[in-house]
Order: C-alpha cells, then structure tokens, then sequence
C-alpha cells in the first residue's frame, strides 16, 4: 500500500490544478498533509433537538415545518420564515435573500436546519442558518459523527475539505499513515495508535467530549500532541549533535587578563557571578562548540560575565563578537567593553546597521584585520562581515534572534571550519517548563543572585486620572537630587505615533515642571543623539529624562530612583520587568508608578497586580506564559519557532520530561525513525538540525 506522505493531494477526486494551488497555500501537498490538518472545533449535527427544548448560544439542528414566510421592512429588509415542530415556534432569519428562496420556503414546507440559536425580537431566531428543504417520505439520516470545523482560507469551504478528508480517511490504515513511534516506546507511555488518533479527530462519535476535546485534554490529541512536541524535541537535539560534531578552539583558562579587570572592575563579583564564570571557562576550553545560555534577572550582572569569557579567548590572541539586538543595547555594550578593555590595550571596534559610507568600509576593515573586540547589532551576520580569527561569539537577548541566524555565525569562524563558540544571554527568565522545550540545543546557567546595593522596586498602579499628582511627585524626587524616568508606551504599534506622544509629553512635562532639566529619548533619533542624551542623563545633567521603550535594556544610572510607566497594560509582563529593571540600581529606595488608562479589562488588572506582587523575574516569567503562551514570549512570532499544530507548551507541560526522555532512547535505538518524523511534521517549518 502507497504511503500517503508520498500520494499528492491531485489523486483526490475533484482537485485539479487550481484548488491543488489553494491547498498549498494552508500547506496542504500530500495525503498525509490532509490527514494532519485536523480541526479547530465540531458542531453536533448527530441529533434533531425538540424546538421547545431549545436555549440561547446554542448550536442545533432542528426540523420542522414552515407556517409562514414573510418580507419584513425593519432597519434592514430581512426574510423572515416561522417554523414549528408541535413542541413550540422558531424563526429563521435570512438578511440576503433570493426571490426563489422566498419561493422554496413557502408554508408547508418541511425543512432541517443548522445554526447559532438567539434570542429575537418574535422570541428564538437562528440567522441564516443553513437548511435543506425535506421532501418525500424517505427520512433522511442525521449525521453519524460530530461535524468538524477545519483551519481554512480564501476559495477553500468547509464542505471542500470535508470531502477532502473523508476520501483521505478512506485509504487511511496503518500500513498507509506508517507510525513511527516504535509499539515499546508508545506502550511505555499509554500512547494509541496513530490512525485511530487521526481517525477519531476528524470524525469524533456522537458521545465524543465536546469540552475535553475543546480543551485539547483528549486521549487522541494526547496521543499527537506527544509525537509533535517529540518531533520538535528531536529536531533541536540533532542540531545540537550537528553543532557539537564541529571543532571549536579549545580556549586555555586566561591569567593574566581577568586579573587586571578585577582590579579595574571596583567590586567583587557575586558567587553566582563566579559559578556561572566557572562553567563557562570550562565549557570554553574544550574543543567542541560551547551552547550555552546564561539566564539572570534583571541587573544580575550578565555583561560581568560575559566579559571574563571575552578576556579567555582575547588571551589566547583570539577575536570576540558581542551581538545585541538594537542599536541603543549594542551602543550600551561598546561604551562598557570599550571603558572595560581600554586600560588592557585592547582595542573594540564598532558595526550597526546604521553605519555608512567610508565608516562602514573601515569598521569592516578592522574587524577583517583582526580587532579584537567587535560590538554591534545583527549587522554582524551579514555575509560582507569578515573575521580573521573569530572563536567566541556572545548574544545578547537571545529570544530576538531567530535560531537560523544564531547558526548563519558559524560560517564565520575561522577559516569557515572552526565553529566559534557561543555564549547566549538573556534577561528575560525562561520558565523551566519552555527551556526544555525551546532551548533543548543549550547548556543553561542561572545567574540567581543580585550584586550587593542592589535595593527591590516598590511598585504603584495608579489611573492616569491622578497625572498631576504623580508629576509633583516626580519634582519632589528631583529637588532633592535623585533622578527620574517617564516612559512613553505603544500606541496602536506605530513607532511614530510613539514618538509623537513622547515629543509631546516631553514638552508638557517641561511646561509643568519649569526649572528641571527634562530630555527626550526615541527611536526615530540618530545613534549619536541619543548616546548624548543619555550621557547627560547619566553625568546628572538632565533630572528627568523622558522615554519610549527603547531604555528597556542596558541603560544603567544608578542615581535614577523613580520611573514612571504610562499605559503599561500595552506591555507584556516581561517588557515591563525590564523597564522597572531600569532603576533600583543604586542604593537610594526606588519606586515604579505603573500610570493605566481605565477602565481595565480583567486580564489588564491580573498582570498589573503581578508587578505590583513581585519583582521575581521567574516568577513573572511564569505568569507571562500562562497568560500570554509561549510564542510571543520568546518573540518567536517572528522566528518561526514552535508553531505547533496540535500541542501547547502551556497545556501539554507535562508531557516534557516524557517526550524528552522518549526522543533519548529513539535516538539510541529506533535511530532511522528520526528523519521521517521531521518530514512529517516540520517539512513546512525548520529543521533546525538543516541549515
């Protein structure tokens, strides 16, 4: 027997070359591809439902016979036909109508419909439900399953697919849909057969669980929902294999050069500091490629870190890469590295996207001849970027970066062969139960502990309504010395408008606070202007400085002790966490005064009152993925990881440390079920192992 991965979707009756065009678009080639397209939701057509027994929002099918049908002239015309069964009246509504319509619904008509049942001005109403005319004798059946509702798009009806997946349904056995999950491996964890899964998703019987399968909690899509989370298991496993089979320079522990950075630095790193210090060193003496990522809160002293793993391969007369993912961070990272390595007599070169002309010729120049230390944004990825001796490559907030363009630097190291070293931090904590799945190619450190000085935020939620109460406030602090933050949010994500609303905040806060020094900080500004506002900020020039969100990360002015944060239920918790991270750093009591717009919807109040709660990042961390799912929080909308089909990071949680011992022992002993798996579920996704 064929399998269906390999019969395309043309040996269906009734797809010819233009439909065959539409059901690429939905990523639909093959039968298989049918057959793993699966439904988002089913209605019960299984039962004819009594019109006397009917309620509101429900959805039904029910039979009667017409008892009048007439034009109404309301605010807008409508065909309104009455029907009864002997157990009460209700009536269908139709807004676009035809004249032979009107026709086939005339009294005495005996008619089946389905549809959403309302309340009307004439008592229940089901608008333009659809229905067929009964005629004859002959009963005609209701429907033997529950009715499934596919994921669709322009120029393809449901009607289309179902007939589509009833003739794939047809040739599907288990000889035709091959199941690759080995019988001892899915008896070990309870799992059923892969077409009676399939099979019982597309046509569930008419006592399936509405609610367990809504809830995606059903023994079937339990049964997929492993094999998915699996695959994509595997997928990053066999990257990291692929990546650990290269060569890396096998870095000596450096001496001589943390040694005159401590004694520059003008504190004592934390214990966590020097754990995570010490596995990185190890990890980058060896000579297969270190993946590993540094978690930390907010302020734990990440950029520390990093730098004694910059001095390891610096020492052994190697070149380091620094990436961040804007160019305010990036600048961040040149002016500390450049303060930090200057009085080493180690040279840091500089490259953003925004460099032109003769600087940007130069900049290449010098990292061609080999700079040692080279900071700047994604612009270091691209393919006229030439490093002489490149084996350490550290990325700075990983999740903005897709896993593609973390592996495109490989092909920068040296000689094209050797694979540099990788060294991925971030500040925004991933929850254990996403770590496992989303970064299972890393070795993961948590930097657990904050520098000593560091003092917690008091967080306030307040309405705006009590704007110039907050603004006195804001002069209070300043008069007596300290410094302040206004950040301007979103509007409608336009980064214009948000520069707009700043500009003019910035110009009311200046009229109302005559006598401060209020600054102004956005995206549309050119790098050198802002790095001047900022200096000025940092040297206590200016008292207030005033914000979008592009001082999320990096910026640190210990003396700035109160922030104000306005429309921040337009954040995500972690963005929030970051901006908060902002102050807090020096050893004066900080504040953050969350300023919302009311009213709040229930969602708004619940992640604001985290905030106010907690200043965990971890625990934050969790909250933003119950509330918010896994692919906003990884900014994985825009890399393409983990668009599951059929699993749920949230909801699925506990099958991870199933599926990840599962994909262990396939990989051991069932190794050639690995590569039909990928196809089979990440064909029109990434194989991250394929790049």
């Amino acid at each position: 027997m064929t399998e269906l991965a390999a019969v395309s979707v043309t040996a269906l009756k009734g797809v010819g070359a233009a439909l065959a065009e539409k059901l690429a678009k939905v990523g639909l080639e093959t039968l298989q591809d049918v057959l793993f397209h699966l439904p988002l939701r089913y209605q019960d057509r299984t039962r004819i439902v009594p019109i006397g027994a009917l309620r509101p929002g429900q959805d039904a099918v029910v039979e009667g016979i017409v008892a009048g049908a007439d034009v109404v002239m309301g605010r807008r015309r409508s065909l309104l036909v009455r029907l009864q069964d002997g157990s009460g009246t209700l009536s269908l509504r139709f807004y676009h109508f035809s004249q032979a319509q009107k026709e086939g619904l005339k009294r005495g008509t005996q008619v089946r419909c389905y549809g959403e049942v309302r309340p009307g001005s004439s008592g229940l109403e089901i608008y333009h439900p659809e229905y067929r005319a009964l005629s004859g004798s002959e009963p005609i059946a209701v429907e033997q399953t529950l009715t499934p509702i596919y994921p669709t798009t322009e120029g393809l009806t449901q009607q289309r697919l179902r007939q589509l997946s009833e003739q794939a349904l047809a040739r599907l056995g288990p000889h035709s849909l091959p199941d690759w999950l080995p019988r001892e491996l899915a008896d070990d964890y309870q799992l059923s057969p892969l077409d009676q899964a399939i099979r019982y998703l597309h046509r569930p019987p008419p006592d399936a669980d509405l609610e367990e399968l809504a809830e995606g909690r059903h023994w079937a899509q339990h049964r997929l929902a492993f094999e998915e989370l699996l695959t994509h298991q595997l997928s990053l496993q066999r990257l990291r294999e692929s990546v650990r089979a290269q060569q890396a320079p096998a870095l000596p522990l450096a001496k001589k050069l943390p040694r005159q950075y401590l004694a520059n630095l003008g504190f004592t790193p934390t214990g966590a500091q020097q754990r995570v210090g010490a596995e990185i060193a190890y990890d980058l003496s060896q000579s297969e490629p270190m993946l590993r990522l540094v978690q930390g809160d907010v302020g734990a002293g990440k950029t520390v870190v990093a730098a004694f793993a910059a001095l390891q391969a610096l020492e052994a007369g190697y070149q380091v890469a620094l990436m961040a993912p804007t160019e305010i961070l990036a600048e961040q990272h040149f002016i500390n590295f450049s303060k930090w390595l200057a009085p080493l007599g180690i040279e840091v070169a500089w490259l953003a996207g925004k460099l032109k002309g003769k600087a940007r010729a130069s900049a290449l120049e010098q990292i061609a001849a080999g700079a040692p230390m080279v900071v700047g944004t994604h612009a270091l990825f691209q393919d006229e970027v030439r490093f002489a001796k490149l084996a350490l490559v550290i990325i700075d907030e990983q999740h903005r970066f897709g896993v593609q363009q973390r592996l495109a630097l490989r092909q920068k190291g040296i000689g094209g062969r050797m694979c540099p070293h990788q060294l991925i931090m971030t500040a925004t904590p991933i929850p254990r139960t996403l770590a496992m799945s989303a970064y299972a190619d890393l070795d993961t450190s948590i930097l657990d502990e904050l520098p000593p000085g560091r003092t917690p935020v008091n967080t306030l939620v307040i309405a705006d309504g009590r704007r110039l109460e907050v603004v006195e406030r804001v002069r209070l602090a300043c008069n007596e010395g300290r410094q302040a933050y206004w950040v301007c949010t979103l509007i409608e994500e336009s980064e214009e408008l948000t520069c707009q609303a700043a500009e003019t905040t910035f110009e009311d806060l200046s009229a109302a606070l005559g006598g401060l020094n209020v600054g102004l900080i956005h995206g549309r500004m050119k790098p050198a202007e802002k790095a001047a506002v900022m200096d000025q900020f940092k040297q206590g020039q200016l008292q207030l400085l005033v914000a979008t969100t592009v001082i999320e990360v990096g910026v640190d002015v210990p003396n700035a002790s109160l922030m104000i944060i306005e429309n921040p239920e337009r954040l995500g918790l972690a963005q929030l966490h970051q901006l908060r991270g902002r102050v807090g750093r020096g050893s004066a009591a900080s504040h953050c005064l969350l300023l919302y717009h009311p009213p709040l919807s229930q969602l708004g109040r619940e992640r604001l009152a985290i905030m106010r709660e907690t200043c965990d990042g971890f625990v934050i961390a969790e909250k933003d993925l119950e509330l918010r799912g896994p692919g906003e929080m990884l900014g994985t909308r825009q890399t393409g990881l983990l668009q599951f089909k059929v699993a749920d990071l949230m909801r699925d949680a506990d099958l991870l440390p199933a599926v990840r011992d599962a994909a262990q022992a396939l990989l051991e002993h069932w190794p050639q079920h690995v590569s039909p798996l990928l196809e089979r579920w990440l064909r029109h996704g990434q194989q991250y192992g394929q790049v």
